[in-house]
């Protein structure tokens, strides 16, 4: 079970071998949370052709920058546990949380602070060097933590990864420092946090300012950008751009994007890539240009909106 919009890699994966794909909705009218009600419209739904056995959760939330509340979270334990779901936690954003009162829970302190039987529930928790703060993009490495797994299932996933090409030297170097932060009393401490600090405050600023643009625009919606590194705004395109679209062979959002890109050198991903309700239409974008480059990109971005409204109302 995966949700939509989800990061591609998920369903890629699952077609690569050979499984079935369980898509749920997050609710964007609730700031892109993660309904019960709808986990339980999909896992009903797709037993007349599989049997769910693992449900993913991305938090805080690519595309969408959402972050879960506890109580969220303990929603999702509950079902997964019911419904026998292995769960696979997301996490590689969890060092970037912006909103006002909103707080990262990992679902294994959740989990265990939830006690029996939930304690003993399988889970697997993913982290990267390459995401986060850190954001070194470049620096391909990372982990899965395994919780509650069988050892011979173990065995045989370390049996698995092992037939794989690894992480580069430089990427295990950088998972090291991100694990192993400086401590309270070592020499590069207050650096180390100063640095820190700085970085996710200026993220913060960006985070309020490209929701803020987006939603004084004409025909665009955006959520708070409550964590992660991205927007995911709604656009509500006319109906001759849809057509347009249609006879170019193209999904609505994706031909709004291709027209930013040629007309502004901008590049956003069109939502149909990472999944959205049908008929609606979205793309994402990050927030990780520079303040002052972003206000020149959004400002452009702006001017092109209003051009291409205006081109096709």
């Amino acid at each position: 079970m995966v949700p939509i919009p989800q990061y591609p890699l998920y369903s890629a994966t699952i077609a690569e071998y050979g499984m079935h794909l369980v898509s749920y909705y997050l609710d964007e009218e609730n700031a892109w949370a993660l309904d019960i009600e709808e986990l339980k419209r999909a896992i009903t739904e797709s037993r007349k052709e599989c049997q769910p056995r693992a449900l993913v959760v991305i938090n805080p939330g690519n595309p969408t920058g959402s972050v879960l509340t506890r109580e969220n979270i303990e929603e999702i334990i509950k079902f997964a546990y019911e419904e026998r779901l292995f769960l696979m936690a997301d996490e590689v954003y969890q060092d970037n949380i912006y909103a006002e009162g909103m707080k990262f829970h990992s679902f294994k302190k959740v989990l265990t602070e939830m006690g029996e039987p939930y304690k003993n529930m399988e889970l697997a928790s993913f982290m990267s060097a390459s995401k986060g703060y850190m954001g070194e993009c470049g620096l391909r490495g990372g982990y899965c933590e395994l919780v509650n797994v069988d050892p011979e299932v173990k065995k045989m996933l370390l049996k698995c990864v092992s037939a794989r090409l690894c992480s580069s030297v430089l990427g295990q170097a950088a998972m090291d420092c991100v694990v192993n932060p400086p401590q309270k009393g070592e020499p590069s401490y207050e650096l180390y946090i100063k640095e820190k600090t700085a970085v996710l405050q200026s993220l913060k600023e960006r985070a309020v300012l490209v929701a803020k643009t987006f939603n004084s625009m004409k025909g665009i919606k955006c959520n708070e950008v409550a964590g992660a590194m991205y927007a995911f705004p709604q656009i509500t395109l006319p109906k001759k751009a849809i057509e347009k679209a249609k006879s170019l062979g193209q999904a609505p959002d994706f031909f709004y994007a291709m027209q930013l890109l040629e007309n502004t050198g901008i590049c956003v991903v069109p939502g149909s890539g990472f999944g959205q309700v049908p008929g609606t239409h979205h793309f994402r974008t990050t927030i990780l240009p520079q303040t002052e480059k972003l206000k020149v990109m959004l400002k452009r971005l702006e001017e092109y909106h209003e051009n291409f409204l205006a081109e096709y109302s």
